[in-house]
């Protein structure tokens, strides 16, 4: 079994930053790639941004040049740097990992932080 550990999210003022850590342990033989997604209410899970085994990055285009994931993907943490943030960027944010795990891959989740922009 896979854990993912988020940290760091909370309240904070437009124009501020935040920066959001996970952390996974568990039975991991390798690690393809790691990302995270964000999901505010009333709206569906989307992707916010994801660093891949060799550290390529995609990012939503909300969030370009706002936000940099990084992350040593071979030690299982990543982060993501929020910058600029604005009040529409409040939602809960989840960790998502693709775990070579057991003679496969599977995808796994974190429980969410939760992540306030308001004044």
């Amino acid at each position: 079994q896979v854990q993912l550990v988020e940290s760091g999210g909370g309240l904070v003022q437009p124009g501020g930053s935040l920066r959001l850590s996970c952390a996974a342990s568990g039975s991991i033989f390798r690690m393809f790639g790691m990302g995270w997604y964000r999901q505010a209410p009333g709206k569906q899970r989307e992707l916010v941004a994801r660093i891949r085994s060799r550290g390529s990055t995609s990012y939503a285009d909300a969030v370009k040049a706002r936000f940099t994931i990084s992350g040593d993907i071979a030690k299982n943490t990543v982060y993501l740097q929020m910058n600029s943030l604005k009040p529409e960027d409040t939602a809960v944010y989840y960790c998502n990992a693709d775990v070579f795990v057991s003679g496969s891959i599977r995808n796994y989740w974190g429980q969410g932080t939760q992540v306030t922009v308001s004044s």
